[in-house]
């Protein structure tokens, strides 16, 4: 399970102890065809081995104390320690597997503070477990005020233009009066506006019952906008920790007053706004400043704040400082275009640096056994975003003015067709590299300030035996994190069983594979990309296996998966959904894009697999065996044969 998204965990339904879950998949343990050939049948499952003995109750997640994101219901799951025994939650029985382990769709209680009585018992013993957990969308019933003091925004430290409007919002009681007493007492009403309750991010990425993709039950944000207007107390320099408190001062914060009749809630905004003065902030982005290592060396950039990823600077790129909210910065890239960074990765330019504002001048491209190279001089680091379709990589150059006389094509080269530019804007120009063929990978790098596109050619197959000698990186997921079992098996030991054994796979057909890491030791995915970038690898493969967010249904929702980032990976990831399902004989949840760091090179074709969902009892039982890990890596090695099959020339 990858760090950048949600842990996935699994459930049984509640029902009569001794009934089987009856929307459990099955895992498959009669023997698998050989590569290259076709199941004509289902896959017999791998049966559940029974474990015996005295009662150890385990709640494996949440952990007690846990803040829980969901609506109404959520799953637990954990371990009996024994498979004779039975279990209640809440007096609701719930089924054990023969090796104890249990998963538990539960109702939530409507409190902030939820309590769960989980009770096991055999013929002979009993064990009694109180389990506390809390709500981070609670809202009390009735007419009591409240406010919901996650939803504050913004909060923390903030630095703001004079000329740009401060929209700030909470989430309170429906139909009361609300008010912002600012620290020189004057006061600003606040707008109610009134809606559905916002839907997890959770349910919507992973849930496959478009009822819950509904807003449902009655809430209300209150809204008002500041204009040139500072607010509690002095955050320090727009950059670096300064000297300002990294908490706001309660005395100086401005209060949310909520009135409704008689009643009265009045609570500190945790917030501290200091306005921009309208000196010029050059700055140079830097994902690792003190060279400590450890880093790929990109610093993403997103639309707004805690936004999904869409811009990815090389080391060096230089910006003008534009904004801060807490621990993000926003930079100026062009005159109409922005973007949201990490505060760590800005470091400032001495006072009276100029704004970038690149020349491009006459494109060169030259020819390498392995790649094309497309060099655009620029005489800054200015902000890059690429642009990707199937034959077409388009170079949007920010606070860039053309200046192109001439582009030089390599003699001989038959992978750039040609090269055409435009001015979309004042400080904006593109670059369109058109390919003869989809390509296979691409990566910019800075060499000075030229900017470098280097364009991948894809390898030789042979037809006969499409994995003969091919360059395959296999990524074992984690640690650290990562899912964990109900009877305690890691995600991070599991993945690592699977990629072993496609390894040893691969090679025996040929290919030369390598893994990321083989031993359970941490690896941070900063250098995990870095070598799937530099290790030559013409193929990569993350091998995970899943888990849920939390609300979301494991009964419903669990089966197989693959995810992808690039258009060149799609194909290898559709090829290896299929093998993997036919396989492992789960359900099939198809092909996903995601924006995970396991996916996101550039140079290679990449893919993420969730095999099986740990957090199911048969499915972690199965990844315990070496008929499950068997299964788990044919279907990755068939699915990665037919893949290439299909790059036959």
């Amino acid at each position: 399970m990858p760090l950048v998204r949600f842990a996935f965990l699994v459930l049984l339904a509640a029902a009569a102890c001794t009934a089987a879950p009856p929307t459990s998949s099955p895992v498959p343990t009669a023997a698998a065809p050989e590569p290259g050939r076709t199941r004509s049948a289902a896959p017999a499952p791998i049966p559940v081995p029974r474990v015996e003995g005295p009662i150890g109750l385990r709640i494996t997640y949440p952990p007690a104390g846990a803040a829980i994101d969901a609506r109404d219901s959520s799953f637990l799951l954990g371990t009996t320690g024994t498979g004779d025994a039975r279990l209640w939650i809440n007096g609701t029985p719930v089924p054990v597997a023969p090796n104890g382990a249990w998963l538990a769709w539960v109702p939530l209680p409507r409190d902030s503070v939820m309590r769960f009585d989980v009770v096991a018992r055999t013929a002979s013993d009993s064990q009694h477990l109180v389990h506390e957990l809390t709500r981070t969308r609670w809202q009390p019933s009735g007419r009591a005020l409240w406010v919901d003091p996650a939803s504050f925004v913004p909060r923390g430290r903030n630095w703001v233009r004079a000329d740009e409007p401060l929209r700030l919002q909470v989430r309170a009681t429906p139909g009361a009066a609300a008010r912002l007493r600012l620290p020189d007492g004057r006061r600003l009403p606040l707008v109610e506006e009134q809606g559905g309750d916002e839907v997890p991010p959770g349910v919507r990425a992973f849930d496959r019952d478009p009822a819950t993709l509904l807003p449902v039950g009655g809430t209300s944000r209150y809204v008002t906008t500041l204009m040139n207007q500072a607010l509690g107390g002095d955050p320090g320099p727009p950059l670096g920790n300064g000297n300002g408190s990294a908490r706001y001062a309660a005395a100086k914060a401005p209060v949310l007053e909520l009135v409704r009749g008689s009643d009265t809630l009045v609570m500190p905004w945790p917030v501290q706004v200091a306005i921009l003065d309208s000196a010029i902030r050059v700055v140079s982005l830097d994902d690792d400043p003190a060279r400590e290592g450890g880093s790929d060396g990109i610093t993403i950039g997103r639309a707004a704040p805690g936004a999904t990823y869409h811009w990815f600077f090389a080391a060096g790129t230089r910006a003008v400082l534009d904004r801060r909210q807490e621990n993000e910065v926003r930079v100026r890239l062009s005159r109409d275009q922005t973007a949201w960074v990490p505060a760590a990765d800005v470091q400032p330019l001495p006072p009276g640096t100029w704004p970038p504002l690149g020349r491009a001048r006459s494109i060169t491209v030259s020819a390498a056994p392995d790649r094309a190279i497309v060099r655009v001089p620029l005489g800054e680091r200015i902000p890059v975003r690429v642009v990707e379709e199937e034959r077409t990589l388009r170079l949007e150059l920010h606070a860039t003015q053309a200046d192109i006389d001439w582009t030089r094509y390599a003699p001989g080269d038959t992978l750039v067709h040609r090269i055409d530019w435009s001015q979309r804007a004042a400080d904006q120009t593109e670059v369109s590299v058109h390919l003869t063929s989809p390509r296979w990978g691409y990566r910019v790098r800075w060499e000075g300030t030229d900017l470098l596109l280097e364009v991948r050619r894809p390898p030789v197959v042979d037809r006969g035996h499409p994995l003969r000698g091919r360059h395959i990186l296999v990524d074992p997921g984690h640690p650290p994190a990562g899912a964990t079992g109900p009877t305690g098996l890691r995600e991070a030991e599991a993945n690592l069983a699977v990629a072993r054994e496609v390894v040893r796979l691969l090679e025996h057909e040929g290919a030369r594979a390598e893994l990321m890491r083989d031993a359970d030791v941490p690896l941070d995915l900063g250098p995990r990309v870095q070598r799937a970038d530099r290790s030559g690898a013409e193929l990569l493969v993350s091998i995970h296996n899943n888990a849920l967010p939390d609300g979301i249904n494991p009964f419903t929702n669990n089966g197989t998966s693959v995810f992808y980032d690039h258009v060149p990976s799609l194909p290898l990831a559709r090829a290896v959904q299929g093998a993997l399902v036919e396989e492992l004989g789960l359900r099939d949840l198809g092909v996903a894009r995601a924006d995970l760091a396991m996916v996101r090179p550039t140079w290679l074709p990449a893919i993420l697999t969730e095999g099986f969902f740990m957090i199911v009892p048969e499915q972690e039982a199965a990844l315990r065996t070496a008929e499950g890990q068997r299964r788990y890596a044919r279907g990755v090695v068939e699915g990665i044969r037919r893949f290439l099959a299909t790059r036959v020339p």
